[in-house]
């Protein structure tokens, strides 16, 4: 008979909220995950898509909001699931609460560490999907990939390259050309 393994003890919202500031985690069913900090060319990726997200939901004039980590997401309270998307466009203001989002963000983009290879690829997207995000994409700088996962209607998941044009699927006329952003990266 196997022997049984011992339970990893889980974290309340009170205790996650007790944390010092500067720590950077993430929660999954209440076990908490030390976060790694970004590297340069993760930093690059992250300004320009943000930029170009927020140049894009500012020209419609739309209530949608773009945010960047650290900013909490409360997926879930019990057990508690709390994530901090490199990137995520919120359309409904009455999941903002001032601390974090509660609730699924309708898009969320993250940029994939070598550290993190599992969280994002598996964990995020199973979470991602079964928590109500509309579309997740996933950017892999040593890879040199964009894999886009659109859970609505015909759900995608398609891979794209760092020269490719990419739409963004819960927009109908936003698309982002990847190799203006690839040519300002050391990889």
């Amino acid at each position: 008979m196997p022997a049984l393994k011992p339970q990893p003890e889980t974290i309340t919202l009170k205790q996650y909220e007790a944390l010092p500031e500067e720590k950077r985690v993430e929660v999954f069913d209440g076990i908490v995950f030390d976060m790694v900090s970004p590297s340069q060319d993760h930093q690059t990726i992250s300004m320009e898509l943000l930029t170009i997200l927020n140049t894009y939901l500012k020209s419609k004039n739309w209530p949608c909001r773009v945010f960047h980590a650290p900013f909490d997401v409360k997926l879930n309270d019990t057990p508690l699931t709390i994530v901090q998307p490199d990137i995520m466009i919120v359309c409904d203001k009455d999941k903002l609460d001032q601390k974090r989002c509660n609730g699924a963000p309708d898009f969320i983009i993250e940029i994939i560490s070598p550290s993190n290879l599992a969280d994002d690829y598996v964990r995020k997207l199973y979470y991602y999907k079964n928590c109500g995000v509309r579309e997740y994409w996933i950017v892999d700088p040593r890879r040199k990939t964009v894999t886009v996962n659109y859970f609505e209607g015909n759900m995608l998941n398609i891979q794209y390259s760092f020269d490719s044009t990419i739409k963004v699927n819960i927009y109908d006329d936003l698309l982002i050309n990847f190799s203006e952003i690839a040519d300002l990266l050391n990889i």
